[in-house]
């Protein structure tokens, strides 16, 4: 219904611009007629040019209403998102540089009022004047108005308050374009994971920690589904999400000002389409995920690969004692895992299923995804 009232009206729209552009030619001709004969039309060929330009205008207007529905809807859902993200004081130096704008766009009209006797040129001229003074004004304002702050309130910062975050480093600061700390975002599994919590206890990690949006969403529909064990794990994330706010100030970065994520549906592509916008590194431990960052060109933290890192080392011919829990992927393989949760491949261990024995190291594999060790029976 609203669609066909907006595309009616605008056809009419249409309509009267057409009329307005004959009435402006017809004063053009006018005007323009050097040979001293009045060029004059008959009230029925009048009618019929002003019909001809009614129709065509009209025509053009309603085939471009559609489109043009559909760009203001996007438009308007751009200004509703940026003004989620405008400060106060922007919008405050927009609205008086929009003032400003219009007022001398005013005095400007007065000087050519009298100049231009056609009402139409008058009305276009005017209308775009105001437009782009109007417009300019308010972009000026509120790009100017913490210079201008700082400039008559004798500081250099408007807002020196801190957030509990930047207090103790972790915050991130999407104005602070000069900053040489690299943003830290953090990913799904790795909150899951809890790990990251105890590391920035540690304070290894430096610089801004960024929890985005859709991470959160992501959790939450982990968090409602109905398998257990995805449920559980979504739970245990919002907890250690919450224990990250609670002890480091740490907000949710909301990302609808970041229009290049809008199309894009995929969590994990977003995460590294976030990166990029911001010059950061991924923190995770989805080996996947580390796999097409590193062919897109992201840095990445993977919990995992620190980990392994900081596992004791393990030298083939070493003896170690360990307690033989199931049977391996061979028949006469057994399997054994260490206090960190690292998997021992015994050979010829099967028999041996369930007894703690000696073994001696004649292997080990490290990988991305963790370490394996292999060994066989003294």
């Amino acid at each position: 219904m609203f669609r066909r009232l907006f595309r009616g009206l605008f056809t009419l729209l249409g309509a009267l611009v057409g009329y307005e552009f004959f009435v402006l030619c017809r004063y053009l001709i006018l005007r323009s007629d050097t040979t001293g004969q009045n060029f004059t039309l008959t009230s029925t060929e009048e009618t019929w040019f002003a019909a001809f330009f009614v129709i065509i205008f009209g025509v053009i207007f309603y085939r471009i209403a559609p489109a043009l529905t559909r760009q203001s809807r996007k438009v308007a859902d751009n200004i509703g998102n940026d003004l989620q993200s405008v400060e106060p004081n922007d919008l405050v130096g927009g609205t008086v540089g929009l003032i400003i704008g219009l007022v001398i766009a005013f005095l400007l009209t007065q000087i050519y009022q009298t100049v231009i006797i056609q009402k139409s040129l008058y009305l276009t001229i005017t209308i775009s004047i105001y437009t782009v003074l109007g417009f300019l004004g308010a972009v000026v304002g509120s790009k100017k108005i913490s210079e201008l702050l700082a400039m008559t309130m004798g500081r250099k910062n408007v807002s020196q308050t801190k957030t509990p975050a930047e207090e103790n480093g972790y915050g991130y600061n999407a104005k602070d374009k000069k900053s040489t700390r690299v943003p830290k975002i953090l990913d799904t599994s790795v909150i899951i994971d809890g790990r990251i919590l105890e590391i920035m206890k540690t304070g290894f990690l430096e610089g801004p920690i960024v929890i985005p949006e859709f991470v959160l969403v992501e959790l939450r529909h982990i968090a409602d589904s109905s398998d257990g064990l995805k449920r559980n794990r979504g739970r245990r994330g919002l907890d250690i999400l919450n224990k990250i706010q609670v002890e480091y100030g740490i907000e949710i970065y909301n990302t609808d000002s970041e229009k290049a994520l809008k199309e894009i549906p995929e969590v994990d592509v977003k995460l590294l389409k976030l990166a990029q916008i911001m010059k950061g590194k991924v923190v995770t431990n989805d080996f996947n995920l580390n796999k097409v960052a590193v062919i897109k060109g992201v840095a990445v933290l993977n919990i995992n690969e620190l980990a392994n890192a900081l596992k004791p080392m393990v030298i083939p011919g070493e003896s170690m004692t360990v307690t033989l829990i199931k049977q391996g992927k061979d028949r006469s393989q057994a399997i054994a895992y260490l206090d960190d949760g690292t998997m021992i491949v015994v050979e010829d261990g099967r028999r041996l299923i369930g007894q703690t024995v000696e073994i001696v190291v004649t292997s080990v594999l490290q990988t991305a995804a963790g370490r394996m060790i292999f060994g066989k029976t003294k």
